[in-house]
């Protein structure tokens, strides 16, 4: 069985992947997949380069992630553009990982890590979609806190996303990170027994 796991920013996805790898499920982290495909040498990076201009890579040669998203959070159509250079490799590689987990470890749960899940259509790769939910102000305030975003930066970093209710109410499975880790971890708990893993 697969799902794929999604939120928002700073909506405390990556503890909930943790928590699910913890009790036993494989986990594809798209982010990593990400990272992946834009190392030297790789296609998608030639092609970053190619499009946003040679200031986008660091001196030796790896990709200046903060200059990048600088220019895409800033520009709708330049975050299309860089979406349409990635997307294609991530999805190839997400596939692959999940093909191989599902014929090496069929008894287990494959959780799929996926940040813009909504956002990219790829509802339709996943038996189920797990939100994992923090209301707006609280994300607002984890961006500020995490990341060292002033509310601007934050606040267009957010509105570059679904809106969070949105997921939410598209959701197969909710857990709300509005609260303490405790209250997250009950909620894990619940999912993982009511779907009969072990």
């Amino acid at each position: 069985m697969n799902i794929g796991l999604t939120g928002g920013i700073a909506t405390g996805k990556s503890t909930v992947a943790r928590m699910l790898e913890e009790r036993g499920a494989l986990l594809i982290d798209l982010d990593v997949i990400a990272r992946e495909v834009v190392e030297p040498g790789q296609p998608s990076l030639s092609a970053i380069a190619e499009r946003f201009g040679p200031s986008v890579l660091r001196e030796d040669g790896t990709l200046d992630r903060k200059k990048l998203g600088s220019i895409v959070f800033a520009d709708a159509s330049k975050r299309k553009t860089l979406e349409g250079i990635l997307h294609p490799a991530i999805r190839k590689v997400m596939k692959e990982r999940m093909e191989k987990y599902e014929r090496s470890a069929p008894d287990k749960l494959v959780v799929v890590d996926v940040p813009l899940l909504y956002e990219s259509g790829l509802e339709s790769y996943f038996e189920q979609v797990m939100v994992v939910y923090a209301p707006r102000m609280l994300q607002l305030t984890r961006l500020i806190g995490r990341d060292g975003f002033d509310a601007e930066e934050s606040r267009r970093r957010l509105e570059a996303q679904m809106n969070i209710e949105e997921k939410k109410r598209r959701a197969d499975i909710v857990i709300d990170n509005g609260g303490g880790r405790e209250r997250t971890e009950e909620q894990v708990d619940r999912f993982w027994r009511e779907m009969g893993l072990r």
